[in-house]
């Protein structure tokens, strides 16, 4: 029975190349995987799925009115699709996670979403809300923090500083945000002091 799973962390935990992996997995067996991810990730183009550590893979790109479940139909019947795979899941509208529902128990397809669960002022993002609602797997992908203990804030950094107001979606990488602790978070601390 294919279930939803939403893999979560904050950044710089592995989520890209965990799910280039579980694709490269599916595809070694001679299964068909759609990959997909959010139009407002547009780091290293359109319709690609870059991890930190270099390794890419296409994928198929959703906007805000993306109706997933049209799209899955469409090429599920080019050829079986065996396994849906989404990166940056947060970035997901309510509607999104509902027609992944729908992939999940109408064509007994496992769909394997990753993503943040929080942003960087520890607020829900949407998709990742409707995700911890509806999802049958919710699964913690684990960094640190700088100071060893297990990461779970996301912090924006302006100037060496953490800055904890602002637009809640504004694309970045290690430039720009941080992974840290909740005392560290909290204390802004982004590095040890020197």
């Amino acid at each position: 029975m294919a279930q939803l799973y939403f893999r979560y962390s904050t950044m710089n935990a592995g989520k890209s190349i965990e799910l280039i992996k579980v694709a490269y997995n599916y595809e070694e067996k001679g299964k068909n995987v759609m990959t997909l991810i959010p139009a407002v990730d547009d780091r290293y183009g359109r319709g690609v799925i870059t991890s930190r550590i270099g390794v890419q893979r296409e994928a198929l790109v959703v906007n805000d009115d993306t109706n997933i479940l049209e799209l899955f139909i469409r090429e599920n019947e080019k050829k079986k699709i065996d396994c849906v795979l989404i990166d940056e899941c947060q970035f997901l509208k309510k509607h999104h996670v509902l027609e992944l529902v729908e992939i999940v128990d109408s064509f007994d397809v496992p769909v394997l979403t990753y993503g943040l669960k929080n942003d960087f002022r520890n607020e829900m993002f949407e998709g990742s809300y409707y995700l911890l609602i509806y999802a049958d797997k919710i699964e913690e992908i684990k960094t640190i923090c700088w100071c060893g203990r297990k990461a779970t804030m996301v912090a924006r950094v302006s100037d060496g500083r953490i800055v904890k107001q602002g637009k809640q979606v504004m694309i970045g990488g290690n430039d720009m945000y941080v992974s840290l602790c909740r005392k560290h978070y909290n204390d802004g601390r982004i590095e040890p002091d020197r």
